[in-house]
C-alpha cells in the first residue's frame, strides 16, 4: 500500500492507503474522497479527475502523454506545471507520500 495525500479545495486532507497497480483516481474513487468524480472511469475521456500535484512532487512524477495533456485543455483552471489527471497516474512505490491538492471544482 502506498500512502497519498488528498486535499479539498478548502483544506481538508484525506490520508489513504491506496494498493500499487491502481491509479491514483482509484485511490480516490474507492475512499470517497470528495472532488474526484471520475466521470469516465479513468480512460483518459474527461478532466473529471483534474488535481494539482504538490510542487515537490512534479518532477517525480512520469511525464505527462499527448492525450492526458490533450484532457487537460477542458480541466478547470489547469496549470501548465502541476495540472494531472489522476486516472493518468499510476500508484507505484515510488509515488508514497504523494500529495495533490484539488481544484474547486470540476468540469
Amino acid at each position: 500500500m502506498v500512502k497519498i495525500t488528498y486535499v479539498e479545495f478548502g483544506g481538508t486532507e484525506h490520508v489513504v492507503d491506496v494498493p500499487v497497480g491502481r491509479t491514483v483516481m482509484e485511490g480516490a474513487r474507492d475512499n470517497g474522497i470528495p472532488g474526484i468524480d471520475a466521470d469516465c472511469g479513468g480512460a483518459c475521456a474527461c478532466s473529471t479527475c483534474h488535481v494539482y500535484v504538490a510542487p515537490d512532487w512534479v518532477e517525480k512524477l512520469p511525464a505527462k502523454d499527448d492525450m492526458e495533456e490533450d484532457m487537460l485543455d477542458f480541466a478547470f483552471e489547469p496549470d501548465p506545471v502541476r495540472s494531472r489527471l489522476t486516472c493518468q497516474i499510476k500508484v507505484t512505490p515510488e509515488i508514497d507520500g504523494l500529495v495533490v491538492n484539488l481544484p474547486e471544482k470540476q468540469i
